[in-house]
């Protein structure tokens, strides 16, 4: 025993002679906790309308975690989804879809929810919450930035001149079995309410989905996709397009990219 105490000495001593520079150059880098160049990129979801007088605290919510990333370890990728149910009670929403609204009520069955509801944030499709409970959201984006992603990225996303965006996904892991979804959403608009609960308001929003479509399983082999505008968003500002990996039975989003694209 003793002699097996000294042989580790030893090669504890030779160690240190020989790495004694690389010792030296780590005491004096700065010490950085676990995680923290890392960001999991996490789907946050915000289901709303601009008939609703409890929206816009969660649209400027929504808007604060885009600008500022506020949760450690995430990188929130962010939709505003306006629903269409609030249509017909005084404002139409220029931004409301049947899509946005189908979507939500999907949710709601994964969620075993009596109702749908606004203003409703789901993150990744596992947890879901009033969208304007800051507290809640800090809380369920931290615990989803925890959970392993499959490693998705957008590659050669280019606008072309009819208003299609052409571009491919690659998977670092095989995910055949999940759906692959694309949204277009315009980065940023505004629009002043002329009549219901908001009458009178500007309103402001980041990420506005503009169309969202489900290309089903087996696309993520870095083949070419197309996603179209609709003739009613060609505003010619900038576009996000943002694609993710759902489990169809589940909603959960099991990874999600993003990336800016320029309208000419």
């Amino acid at each position: 025993m003793v002699s097996k105490l000294n042989s580790v000495k030893l090669w504890a001593v030779v160690a240190l002679l020989l790495g004694g520079t690389a010792a030296i150059k780590l005491a004096e880098s700065p010490v950085r906790a676990a995680g923290d160049n890392e960001r999991r990129p996490v789907l946050v979801e915000l289901f709303t309308s601009e008939g609703c007088s409890s929206c816009p605290p969660a649209d400027a919510l929504l808007a604060k975690l885009d600008a500022d990333q506020f949760v450690r370890g995430a990188r929130v990728i962010v939709l505003s989804e306006h629903v269409t149910y609030w249509d017909r009670l005084g404002w139409r929403d220029p931004y409301s879809l049947e899509a946005m609204t189908r979507r939500q009520q999907q949710y709601s069955q994964h969620f075993n929810l009596d109702d749908v509801y606004t203003p409703q944030v789901v993150v990744d499709g596992a947890a879901q919450l009033v969208g304007s409970d800051e507290r809640g959201l800090r809380r369920d984006v931290a615990q989803a930035a925890q959970e392993a992603k499959l490693d998705v990225k957008i590659d050669s996303a280019q606008a072309e001149a009819d208003h299609t965006v052409q571009f491919r996904v690659r998977v670092g892991d095989n995910a055949s079995s999940l759906h692959l979804v694309a949204a277009l959403a315009e980065d940023r608009v505004e629009s002043t309410v002329a009549r219901g609960e908001n009458a009178g308001r500007t309103l402001r929003h980041v990420a506005v989905v503009r169309t969202l479509q489900d290309f089903g399983t087996g696309k993520n082999d870095g083949r070419s996709l197309a996603v179209r505008l609709p003739d009613r968003a060609k505003s010619g500002g900038s576009l996000r397009l943002v694609v993710f990996l759902a489990d169809a039975k589940t909603g959960r989003v099991l990874g999600v990219d993003e990336q800016t694209i320029r309208q000419d």
